[in-house]
């Protein structure tokens, strides 16, 4: 028999085209290793999701830089083909935010937690995690959002060199434009040249403090709040190897038990009242030991499946037994055990593990995914390598006169961030 209703299907959405973000897989591989029917509302040209064997169905995905009626629409649409009610879940931040502020639209097609429709959108945004934090007691890096190129520049020297500069609404960000979510400036030049591309970036560009990286300080919480406010499900985790280096995502993670961490994250939620995944990154300042939260991502953090304890139930797993009325049950934390994403750090998925381990791409029991991704991984950086070494045509050395210009494209033909 099931832990979970397996007469309730799932429906993980993103609309976010990155082809190799292994949690898309991970909450594929959950849920439907558990017997739930998974529809896959994403675009998987190109991407190991595709390939497993636990995706009941491939959807079409919303258009690219989709509308919140675009989003709708095309739920309606699946919601039709499925015929009852699905577990929706969310994998990026602009759908986690459209499906907040869509809850009501969508019932009772899709079961989704009940919070405020706002709150979802308010801690993705990163200018407003500051007051976030502040109300609810929370140590975070000092941030600063100037209003003008000048300003920026005058930020970044009072906070000190080098600064973090984020943009407030990274799932915003147009594609192709070289704009970073996150990125250091080293000068106040750096801040003043990133602020003037405001209106490009779609949304404010804040400066914060810099706390430097090191050993033991790049910590996360991956948890579910359930309809009660409890925090179910997940744990601290401790990243071991970051991709790239010092700033990026989890290569390698260890479930490490951290009161400290775990007690700052209940405190934040029954603060927001907040229902439903919620992953968090903290770093630890060297000098004062303190936990400063720098992300809060309404949704599963992409290394979720770290945190599956001992009764095989992990945040994904948590989201549909809470929304379909089943008791979680009470498994135990496997402290120790290893996530390792394979294409960023192959040698660690070699080694030994004594405690356990959890690769994003390769399962014994679902394998097209995993040696599809080697395959595209390295069509993939053979074409970035070939970027770097073919030199780029020099410009033209006179002006050239543009075509008239095509008529403005619709909603279904712009570019997805």
């Amino acid at each position: 028999m099931s832990l979970l209703d397996t007469g309730v299907p799932a429906v993980v959405l993103r609309t976010d085209r990155n082809p190799f973000h292994h949690g898309t897989l991970g909450a594929v591989r959950s849920l439907g290793r558990a017997g739930v029917p998974v529809h896959v509302v994403a675009d998987v040209t190109g991407s190991p999701v595709g390939r497993s064997r636990y995706a009941t169905r491939l959807h079409a995905p919303p258009p690219p830089q989709a509308s919140d009626a675009d989003l709708l629409t095309v739920l309606r649409r699946v919601a039709g083909e499925i015929g009852r009610p699905a577990v929706l879940v969310t994998m990026d931040d602009a759908c986690a935010i459209a499906a907040a502020r869509l809850r009501e639209a969508l019932a009772p097609s899709y079961l989704l937690p009940e919070m405020p429709g706002s709150l979802a959108e308010r801690v993705a945004d990163k200018a407003e995690l500051a007051a976030v934090c502040a109300s609810a007691g929370l140590p975070h890096p000092r941030t600063l959002v100037p209003d003008s190129a000048v300003r920026a520049a005058d930020d970044a020297r009072r906070l000190g060199l080098p600064a973090v500069a984020k943009w407030s609404r990274p799932w915003l960000l147009p594609p192709g434009r070289g704009l970073r979510s996150t990125q250091l400036v080293h000068t106040a030049q750096q801040a003043r040249q990133l602020y003037e591309r405001s209106e490009e970036a779609g949304s404010p560009l804040l400066l914060q403090e810099f706390l430097p990286p090191g050993p033991d300080r790049d910590w996360f919480f991956h948890g579910y709040a359930d309809h009660s406010g409890a925090l179910r499900a997940g744990g601290p985790g401790r990243k071991q190897l970051a991709w790239p280096r010092g700033a990026g995502l989890t290569a390698v993670g260890r479930w490490t038990p951290n009161p400290e961490v775990r007690r700052l994250a209940e405190r934040l939620v029954a603060a927001l009242g907040y229902r439903g995944i919620l992953d968090l990154d903290f770093r630890r300042c060297g000098a004062t030991g303190r936990y400063h939260l720098l992300d809060f991502n309404p949704r599963p953090g992409a290394q979720f499946r770290l945190f599956a304890d001992s009764a095989g139930v992990d945040v994904v797993r948590a989201l549909h037994l809470d929304l379909t009325g089943r008791a979680l049950p009470d498994g135990e934390q496997l402290a120790g055990r290893e996530f390792v994403v394979e294409n960023y750090a192959p040698l660690a998925a070699l080694r030994g593990a004594p405690d356990g381990r959890e690769l994003a791409w390769y399962a014994a029991d679902d394998r097209g995914p995993g040696w599809a991704m080697w395959s595209l991984w390295c069509r993939h950086v053979s074409g970035r390598l070939r970027q770097r070494l073919i030199p780029r045509p020099a410009a033209p050395a006179t002006p050239v006169i543009p075509r008239a210009a095509s008529p403005l494209p619709t909603d279904n033909e712009k570019a997805s961030s």
